[in-house]
């Protein structure tokens, strides 16, 4: 159940409490558990600043809460604010953003430890999946876990879904994504790097809600140039 926390605090110093946010952002990239938060400040009462943070669930939520980073900046806002903070957890039972919440929870899956999740309550039986990557399209269910287990079986690796936006039967996500190349990928063997890609993806959801299309588009070139796959070309 997606979880919703709600915090409340007293300031007059909204900028610094706004770079100290995205300082936690930059250092938590790849790790945070928060799919989505936005701060409002109160049109009556300009010192009264709410800020509502979204999890998918709150499991997710106490993970986020044990990172240090999360610790550290709790005490820096706390010293922002005229009085201490106060937390309100929310179980929410209603949202409207369905699409939303299935783009997140989709590359979450992707990147999540062990065993790929099965993934037929987001992907339709006869999705099909465009990549530049491939001569053709990937097509049917099967066909797109055995092509997400390719890359998982290169990479040890992470989504951060940087944008979604949402109109209709589709949505379009822009992410990063960092990796560990930790196996065979497209015949270059493993070399241990570190490796990093942005791109994005287009979603068009069936009537029952399930993702029936994916288009993808990313670095492929300079994924390819950071495994030195591209090293002979070069000299």
């Amino acid at each position: 159940m997606t979880f919703v926390q709600l915090i409340e605090c007293r300031t007059s110093r909204l900028d610094e409490m706004n770079r100290l946010m995205d300082d936690w952002l930059r250092r938590t990239r790849g790790r945070r558990t928060a799919t989505h938060a936005v701060v409002g400040r109160d049109r009556s009462d300009a010192s009264h600043v709410v800020e509502v943070v979204e999890f998918p669930s709150y499991e997710e939520a106490r993970r986020n809460s044990d990172l240090p980073e999360t610790e550290r900046v709790f005490r820096e806002l706390a010293a922002l604010c005229e009085e201490r903070p106060t937390f309100t957890g929310l179980d929410v039972v209603r949202d409207e953003r369905p699409a939303e919440r299935a783009v997140r929870r989709f590359f979450r899956a992707l990147g999540t430890a062990g065993e790929l999740p099965p993934l037929n309550d987001l992907l339709d039986e006869d999705v099909h999946s465009r990549d530049p990557m491939n001569p053709q399209d990937t097509i049917g269910l099967d066909h797109a876990r055995a092509e997400f287990r390719m890359w998982r079986g290169a990479f040890d690796f992470a989504f951060t879904v940087e944008d979604v936006l949402a109109e209709g039967d589709r949505a379009c996500a822009r992410w990063s994504w960092r990796g560990t190349h930790r196996g065979d990928f497209l015949g270059i063997a493993p070399t241990g790097r570190q490796v990093a890609m942005t791109g994005m993806t287009l979603f068009r959801f069936a009537p029952d809600g399930k993702v029936t299309e994916l288009w993808w588009q990313h670095d492929q070139l300079g994924l390819m140039q950071q495994l030195g796959a591209l090293d002979e070309l070069e000299r």
